[in-house]
């Protein structure tokens, strides 16, 4: 019971202050990692982002699904899931009634301007922390023999293919991904 009120406190909080959307999540999940490493990896993170974008639905919502399954089975997904949506269903349903009278306020305005560049902040630091998971193998002592040069080429190849073919769908990148990482074996 402990745990099941634990998922649900902890994907509560993530929910309420992950403003921005799926990505929002990542700085808490890393937290959640952290405090909680029987629940999962940061490595484990990292499948469950990969995994996150090639489900359909939100990344933040698969990935608390996830999580809750992976430590409390089918009762702790339904409950981290819960949890994660719970607040944004709330604070829709406040907005949605007052919105009105205050689309035009600047404190409104404001807030919105200041909380667009702290989202931003957040998601680039749990990429940096992703970033180091998938390119430097953390067993290794020295940096430069670390390194996974493959992952660095593939990424930088995948990354400049998708500046040049803007209109290409993600879900091509990420059968190329996958296929990539089937054929190399990285």
């Amino acid at each position: 019971m402990m745990l099941y009120m634990l998922l649900f406190a902890e994907f509560f909080k993530t929910g309420l202050f992950a403003v921005g959307g799926g990505l929002a999540t990542l700085p808490f999940l890393k937290e959640i990692s952290v405090n909680h490493p029987e629940w999962f990896s940061l490595s484990e993170l990292s499948n469950m982002i990969a995994v996150g974008n090639a489900t359909p639905g939100p990344i933040g919502i698969n990935m608390a699904t996830y999580a809750g399954y992976t430590t409390g089975g089918i009762r702790g997904g339904l409950i981290a899931t819960f949890a994660i949506v719970l607040p944004c269903f709330c604070i829709s349903l406040i907005i949605s009634k007052i919105l009105d009278k205050f689309k035009n306020s600047i404190y409104v305005k404001g807030t919105f301007e200041g909380l667009r560049p702290a989202v931003i902040a957040l998601i680039l630091t749990a990429l940096l922390d992703l970033a180091g998971i998938a390119f430097i193998l953390p067993k290794y002592q020295s940096i430069l023999s670390c390194i996974k040069l493959k992952e660095i080429i593939f990424f930088c190849l995948l990354f400049i293919f998708t500046r040049i073919h803007k209109k290409d769908h993600t879900i091509l990148y990420i059968i190329i991904g996958a296929a990539v990482g089937i054929i190399f074996r990285f």
